[in-house]
């Protein structure tokens, strides 16, 4: 079984190409579903966050299991696989463990160290375990990634170099407001994680007075409660916005909420004396329709504009504190999966010694129908304790080079000389297509021709590359 990551980060896709792929809570489980009912996925996590969209997956096969993914993550973008070639990236085998552990440590994230990506990661595991997408190797695989952020956290300054997408987000609505948010009035609409967050922060930083708004009129009562903060009912979100010079936009809307019209009813009644209205949309689809930025008196920074403009780096000795960290928790992942590659192997192989030694007691049995029940047991002993002996070294001594680098070869070779047959998961005969062939070539060569690979999907070579 391998490892394959497939997803587009703000890195690679614009924030239209991530609001295609989202997936809202409601379609989660749909979405798993789907991913494990291809042939050649047998396990499947799904992270989609307001900057990433990624599939962790154990798969059968690169080539099948890639096609599978960028089948299912082309439909949801409702386009043709081809067209998102450029904005997916793909890791395999040990680029991908590493490419898991640096998002779980914050080093992939837009602002570095944030640690909100950790809690997502938690999020997407545990609703893999509840529709039983995550098997023996996803459950490794996210149990390690998930204790690789906490070390990264507990044991370096990352924490403190880094900001939280929110943080960050205000600071840039600082510089647009005379480099100070205190006492500048605000408005959070949505009352879910990233609201939370954003009602938090802005507290922490002094502004105020603060207002939520929300769908769910209880929600928002409930935050606001907690921060000595007003609620106001939704349908009054064009007065709230006329009196606010702050507004951070985070809802799970699959539509705009603060659209060009909203938006232009609140500035005819704010004064602008008071400087831009500032509105941050973090989230994905964007709560903020497109054509609001072009209205005289409002700033919008949202997950494009952040990319641009903040600033990737906490401090180079706690960066690479994390980097040392990964390095270390990416080598004992691989050792312990190829110590998991050869399992199977060595218990075919003491299965295999087993059924030799049970039809030759069967034979003797026959042949010597005079033995009695104690010699046939003594006989019995004899001769499985002389297989366990002749089987104890060489399989202590098979698992310990399958734990080194290139030790799978040894668990192959084994199913040679034994002729072992050790069962593959979800075998299937034919690669199906990512897209038509004219479209997107197909790499050239087996699944035992892939390197441990880290690129973009339109990076794999046609027919005939070296890759």
């Amino acid at each position: 079984m391998k490892l394959l990551v497939v997803g587009a980060s703000y890195r690679t896709a614009p924030v239209a190409t991530l609001e295609q792929l989202a997936v809202a809570p409601a379609d989660l489980t749909r979405m798993l579903d789907r991913l494990v009912a291809q042939p050649y996925v047998t396990e499947a996590v799904l992270v989609s966050t307001c900057n990433r969209v990624e599939v962790y997956a154990a798969v059968s096969g690169f080539h099948g299991g890639l096609g599978d993914i960028c089948a299912v993550l082309a439909e949801q973008a409702g386009c043709q696989p081809a067209a998102l070639a450029n904005n997916l990236y793909v890791h395999f085998d040990a680029a991908a463990v590493d490419h898991v552990f640096r998002v779980a440590a914050g080093l992939d994230s837009m602002v570095v160290g944030e640690a909100q990506i950790l809690g997502q990661l938690r999020d997407a595991y545990h609703w893999a375990t509840g529709t039983d997408t995550a098997g023996r190797l996803l459950h490794e695989l996210m149990q390690q990634a998930l204790r690789v952020g906490k070390r990264a956290h507990a044991e370096t300054g990352i924490d403190r170099a880094g900001q939280s997408v929110v943080t960050a987000a205000l600071d840039l609505a600082a510089e647009l407001l005379d480099g100070d948010l205190n006492g500048r009035p605000a408005l959070v609409v949505g009352a879910g994680a990233m609201g939370s967050l954003g009602v938090a922060t802005l507290a922490r930083l002094g502004a105020g007075p603060l207002t939520v708004t929300n769908r769910g009129a209880d929600r928002a009562v409930r935050l606001a409660e907690s921060y000595g903060a007003a609620a106001v009912p939704i349908a009054e979100l064009t007065s709230a916005l006329s009196t606010v010079d702050i507004v951070v936009a985070a809802t799970a809307s699959t539509e705009a909420v603060l659209t060009r019209d909203v938006v232009g009813r609140a500035l005819a009644d704010r004064d602008p004396e008071r400087g831009p209205l500032v509105l941050l949309d973090l989230a994905v689809p964007r709560d903020v329709e497109p054509g609001v930025a072009d209205l005289p008196g409002v700033e919008v920074i949202d997950i494009d504009r952040m990319a641009a403009m903040i600033a990737d780096g906490p401090a180079a000795a706690d960066a690479a504190a994390v980097e040392r960290i990964v390095v270390g928790e990416v080598d004992g992942f691989l050792t312990w999966l190829r110590g998991a590659d050869v399992a199977p192997t060595v218990a075919a192989l003491r299965g295999r010694a087993d059924d030799v030694v049970t039809a030759e007691l069967r034979r003797l049995a026959q042949r010597r129908p005079d033995l009695s029940d104690d010699q046939r047991a003594e006989v019995a002993r004899t001769v499985h304790r002389v297989v366990q002996r002749l089987l104890h070294q060489p399989t202590v001594r098979v698992r310990q080079l399958a734990a080194e680098p290139g030790g799978d070869q040894y668990a192959a070779l084994l199913r040679e000389l034994f002729d072992l047959q050790v069962p593959q998961t979800s075998p299937v005969d034919t690669v199906p297509d990512i897209v038509d062939t004219a479209d997107v070539p197909r790499f050239g060569g087996t699944d035992s021709d892939v390197p441990p690979f880290g690129g973009t999907v339109a990076d794999i070579p046609p027919t005939g590359g070296e890759r």
